[in-house]
């Protein structure tokens, strides 16, 4: 498949696809480097061409992504959009990221579980259906005329 051209790129429909985009032409983005802060300045400055809104949540979607967080997480140095190192990754940043991390699996493991126990009641409720058919059929069966 061929790259987006920048007029193409900045016609894409949707974030993600403006995302798809800057990860393919980017390799900080590619590689999911923890990026600068101000990278969307960088950004607009080499492709003003780009919709500042959908950059916007471009950028939101590739920041809380867990690939993006578990990077963060234990990276030591940001990087600008050329690939060169720009500031350090600071203690804070680490625990948000490490934070964030935590309340993304635990949300998923409840979600998780609350669909194993609608599985559950699910099968419950069908094997019931099948007890009181299997004993109004016993009933008919008695009490039928032969």
């Amino acid at each position: 498949m061929e790259e987006p051209t920048q007029q193409e790129a900045a016609v894409l429909p949707t974030s993600k696809d403006m995302l798809k985009a800057l990860r393919k032409e980017f390799p900080v983005f590619g590689d999911f480097k923890p990026l600068a802060i101000g990278i969307d300045k960088q950004l607009m400055a080499q492709r003003p061409d780009l919709d500042k809104k959908r950059l916007k949540a471009a950028m939101r979607f590739h920041t809380q992504s867990i690939p993006y967080l578990k990077a963060l997480q234990s990276a030591e140095t940001r990087f600008n959009l050329d690939g060169t190192p720009s500031a350090p990754v600071t203690a804070e940043q680490h625990e948000l990221a490490t934070q964030k991390l935590r309340e993304h699996f635990k949300a998923k493991a409840e979600k998780h579980k609350a669909e194993k126990a609608a599985e559950a009641a699910q099968a419950a409720a069908a094997a019931a259906e099948q007890e009181h058919l299997r004993k109004l059929a016993a009933l008919a069966g008695k009490f039928s005329r032969k």
